[in-house]
């Protein structure tokens, strides 16, 4: 019913229809297995974040809820992210090794990888990992003022890596000269991660573009990923298919559902 009552009001031109002639876009999921340490300190967040949610109300209990979430997406990212002594690097984030793998693959292949993280801290991690491997790299995030300049060398240039934080970088930039996207970790809007891939996957676009997202396995992170696509195909049956790019609201149930 309200699929038919928004068609008269809704005027729509999709991308498909615009730019026939765009590359296909090919979207991966790269799964990770917590180790040790990460899975001990991540079941010790939830459980204390169990026992807080069960103990408030009203809208304390939902900030409460956002507050063990943040920590739980941080555990699943890497321990470091929430400033515990003596963290081991190699066994403190299965995903930096696995991004580290995937790099590395793109790179050697020839083809130039935008990495997006919500986390700065994250991509500020990533920083000592290219330096190692000698490659170049733009990056961008709130606090970066010469945006334009940023993006102008990336696509003027033969720089392999572009780190950008999620925020930053979701909409507003043409980065066509990369071919390769990364998510290091998921958002529960679909729409934002899709506007964030297509920066690459745009009219200019060459190559096909590949997309991966790392997801860390038996974690919220697979949570929000069905609940990525429970909210697409809401989108879709309301407008037609799942590439509307609103603000579809993250209610207190759906919060509370990934602490089940």
């Amino acid at each position: 019913r309200l699929s038919r009552r928004l068609r008269p009001v809704v005027m729509r031109r999709l991308k498909e229809e615009v730019a026939k002639d765009l590359p296909q876009k090919i979207e991966q999921v790269r799964y990770c297995e917590l180790s040790k340490a990460q899975r001990e300190v991540y079941q010790s967040l939830l459980e204390e974040g169990r026992k807080m949610i069960a103990g408030s109300e009203g809208g304390q209990r939902r900030m409460l809820a956002l507050t063990a979430l943040l920590r739980l997406r941080q555990a699943c990212c890497d321990l470091r992210l929430l400033d515990l002594p003596d963290v081991n690097e190699h066994d403190g984030s299965v995903k930096m090794q696995e991004l580290s793998g995937l790099l590395d693959e793109a790179v050697e292949g020839g083809h130039r990888v935008l990495v997006f993280s919500q986390f700065v801290q994250m991509l500020q991690g990533i920083v000592p990992v290219l330096a190692d491997r000698g490659f170049e790299f733009c990056y961008l995030d709130g606090q970066t003022r010469n945006r334009g300049d940023v993006v102008r060398r990336f696509q003027d240039s033969a720089i392999p890596v572009f780190l950008i934080s999620l925020k930053a970088g979701g909409v507003g930039l043409n980065l066509t000269g990369a071919d390769t996207v990364i998510h290091v970790d998921p958002w529960w809007n679909p729409a934002v991660e899709a506007q964030a891939t297509d920066r690459a996957h745009r009219i200019g676009q060459k190559r096909v573009v590949t997309s991966y997202k790392l997801i860390a396995r038996d974690t919220v992170e697979e949570k929000i990923v069905a609940l990525q696509e429970r909210k697409r195909e809401m989108i879709a049956s309301t407008l037609g298919d799942g590439s509307f790019g609103g603000n579809v609201g993250l209610d207190e149930e759906e919060i509370l559902g990934l602490f089940g």
